[in-house]
């Protein structure tokens, strides 16, 4: 697998899941070789991967908008993690794929080990960008105010109405670890999550299903047991610094506790870089895209 010069060619696919159908984007549909299964952060959806996808152009990389999210957005409860791993299972069953090296972001990262535990002959191995090991809640915080304590302005704007489009550009330039790397690649991405009519115009992300996983991160409900009994490769990469580009996801004494429990994993810091602009940026990719490639190490 070698990062091409050419955009690799895209297609949009619709796979039928419990309850409608999940939207996929599939970029090189045609390439030969082990495909790349990417999955999205908690409000986030296939577009946070066109850099990674445009770079891959000898590769074949198909990204869901998760069931609650993107052109996914009306697809009915359940949200939980389980579910969102059946799901990418059934698209691994359209799309005729029997095993697919998988990459989650974020809580992508969540919902990629979910797949790996429940589907374990559809997973050849995990690369984990800043997602996948439980997030303790914060101290003292309720639980129903966790989502919003985690998630800052990414949660916010799910309750916000916007009058044009420009509104909700300035919003996200507003956002402190997007607006200043602002490039084509994220007005795409700002643009495909915009869904509604003027003045009325909202995030595709519903704010029940963001709710749901939010609460799941804490490796609760068997999570960081089955994430422990995983033998399969794993490489995780830490971003140092997080949502807000201030205080990282993940303390690098987080990622000491748990890399001893996990004995296939393999951990990478990335140098420079927040929990967005490490996927949506090109300074972001140099550092994680090598994971994908078993035969190259990142810098």
């Amino acid at each position: 697998m070698t990062a091409g010069t050419a955009p690799a060619p895209y297609a949009r696919a619709a796979v039928p899941v419990d309850g409608g159908e999940l939207a996929v984007g599939v970029w090189g549909p045609d390439a030969a070789g082990t495909p790349i299964l990417a999955v999205h952060g908690i409000t986030a959806s296939h577009r946070a991967w066109l850099l990674a996808a445009e770079a891959l152009s000898g590769t074949r990389v198909i990204a869901p908008d998760l069931r609650g999210r993107g052109r996914s957005s009306g697809l009915p409860a359940p949200f939980g993690l389980e579910q969102h791993a059946d799901d990418l299972a059934r698209v691994l069953d359209a799309l005729g794929v029997e095993r697919a090296v998988v990459a989650g972001h974020s809580m992508g990262g969540f919902v990629a080990v979910r797949l790996a535990e429940r589907h374990p002959d559809r997973v050849e191995r995990l690369v984990l960008v800043d997602g996948g090991l439980p997030v303790a809640a914060p101290a003292g915080v309720a639980p129903e105010d966790v989502p919003a304590v985690v998630l800052g302005p990414s949660l916010q704007r799910l309750g916000m109405r916007f009058a044009s489009p420009e509104e909700y550009v300035a919003f996200w330039r507003r956002h402190p670890a997007i607006g200043p790397w602002w490039d084509d690649a994220i007005a795409d991405y700002v643009a495909y999550d915009l869904v509604g009519e003027e003045p009325e115009l909202r995030s595709s992300a519903d704010p029940d299903a963001v709710s749901v996983n939010a609460l799941e991160l804490d490796g609760s409900a068997g999570y960081a047991e089955e994430l422990e009994a995983l033998r399969l490769p794993i490489d995780f990469i830490r971003a140092p610094r997080g949502l807000l580009d201030a205080a990282p996801l993940y303390e690098p004494s987080v990622v000491a506790e748990w890399a001893p429990r996990i004995p296939t994993m393999r951990v990478h810091e990335a140098h420079d870089v927040n929990h967005y602009t490490i996927v949506m940026t090109d300074a972001g990719l140099r550092q994680f895209l090598p994971l994908l490639d078993p035969k190259e190490t990142p810098s």
